[in-house]
């Protein structure tokens, strides 16, 4: 039945209460999908929701149920984590990124997500003056939802017109104002994949520790640039972060991508020393807790969750511990999205399509979970409600703070040939029928 009529489709937008499909939620548009498949009779390509599409290390799930077996389950996790995770966390810090952060400073969260909004929610009260996040777009759609929701003043920047020397003039310009207290972005890139350079991390770096700035560096698919293998503990090369060029730097690891582990909930919010220890006024008069790190456990995380999930903190910890001891090698397994990457970008670039953010520096961005594709001079809202016209299921770039024209493709669903060759059909038949 592809393509679906235009009248349909918008029929169905407007039965499920979609104001904007460019900007609605990657939950609202998997729900679009499942109403269209349902219309259509026929299954979607499914390229919107990042599900890990390998399964989950045995390693956790054998130390999680093991932890439930011993009666874990009727007594309330510490707030600040286990003592075997935080250590665990540590260790894996600095065997696989160089970073040395003391074992109090690595908190287990309830997903990054948790982890993202909490930190939000401090950063905005640590002083008056600072009253501003700023987003390097493009990135992770609902982390902009979170910080709406909290009340947060937002500048952002899509950074494709920022990349190397370009970058410092530009968050000088932002910076100078005195108003951020944040700066947020992921690395590699959700949605385009691109993964800062050592110059721009340094760039970052520098400005945020001049102008008392915390980097929240979300690194949810740690060591998934494949163009090099970052699999190696204690030893060159390391996952580069802008942990090396700033003390001021709150890092958000979790074990959803790397150890395909989304469905338990659980991350790790990693504060530097520095800011773990700093003191505020306002912390020590509303939390009776005058230290970042101190307020954030305490005072933050104990109202927002009373803390993780006992079991799911068992697994992490055995998986860390696993990859520091190289009995688990999370970048190896996690190189099939890079394989997978390669055969639906050909898909796309074979038919008309081009990648939208395709280089760092001066290399071609690597192959991995996500990348971005545009059509021609087609705008981001048409491009997206065309593709799902022919079963193909996306999300725009503008719904990632980008201001460039396309979507985001995500490989994680893409496993089998025969979906490979639907989505080849579907992107040809598009192409024939827009030539």
């Amino acid at each position: 039945m592809f393509p679906i009529d235009n009248d349909t489709l918008q029929r169905i937008i407007d039965r499920l209460g979609i104001v904007d499909v460019s900007t609605a939620t990657i939950r609202q548009i998997c729900s679009l999908a499942a109403a269209l498949e349902e219309e259509a009779q026929e299954p979607f390509v499914h390229l919107e929701i990042g599900n890990p599409g390998l399964p989950a290390e045995a390693i956790g799930t054998q130390a999680e149920i093991e932890a439930l077996s011993n009666g874990i389950a009727n007594k309330y996790p510490a707030i600040n984590g286990l003592p075997a995770l935080k250590k665990a966390g540590s260790e894996f810090l600095k065997a696989f990124l160089d970073v040395k952060i003391d074992p109090k400073g690595v908190i287990p969260t309830v997903g990054s997500m948790q982890g993202s909004f909490t930190v939000m929610l401090l950063l905005k009260q640590r002083l008056p003056e600072k009253d501003t996040m700023l987003f390097i777009n493009p990135g992770f759609p609902a982390q902009r939802n979170q910080a709406k929701i909290l009340g947060f003043n937002m500048e952002q920047f899509d950074i494709y017109d920022y990349r190397g020397k370009k970058l410092e003039e530009k968050l000088e310009s932002i910076l100078s104002s005195g108003r951020i207290t944040g700066i947020i972005y992921s690395n590699p890139n959700n949605p385009a994949w691109t993964n800062l350079t050592e110059e721009e991390l340094e760039i970052i770096g520098r400005m945020a520790t001049k102008h008392d700035a915390i980097v929240v560096e979300d690194l949810a698919y740690m060591g998934m640039d494949f163009r090099q293998y970052f699999g190696q503990p204690y030893c060159e090369p390391y996952i580069p972060t802008v942990a090396k060029y700033t003390d001021n730097y709150i890092l958000l690891c979790s074990a959803s991508k790397i150890f395909s582990y989304a469905g338990q909930r659980i991350a790790m919010v990693c504060i530097s020393d520095a800011v773990y220890n700093r003191k505020y006024e306002f912390f020590e008069k509303f939390y009776e807790m005058p230290s970042f790190g101190d307020a954030y456990v305490f005072g933050i995380l104990y109202t927002a969750s009373s803390g993780t999930a006992h079991s799911a903190q068992y697994a992490m910890a055995a998986m860390l511990e696993a990859a520091v001891e190289q009995k688990l090698d999370f970048v190896s397994s996690c190189s099939e999205y890079g394989r997978r990457a390669k055969i639906v970008k050909k898909s796309f670039t074979d038919n008309g399509f081009h990648i939208v953010y395709d280089i760092d520096g001066d290399r071609p961005i690597s192959d991995g979970f996500f990348f971005t594709a545009g059509y021609r001079d087609m705008d981001s809202t048409t491009l997206q409600k065309e593709l799902m016209r022919y079963g193909v299921s996306s999300i725009s770039l503008p719904s990632t703070g980008s201001i460039q024209n396309g979507v985001r493709v995500c490989v994680s669903m893409i496993s089998d040939e025969p979906t490979f060759k639907m989505l080849e059909q579907r992107l040809k038949q598009f192409n024939d029928d827009h030539k």
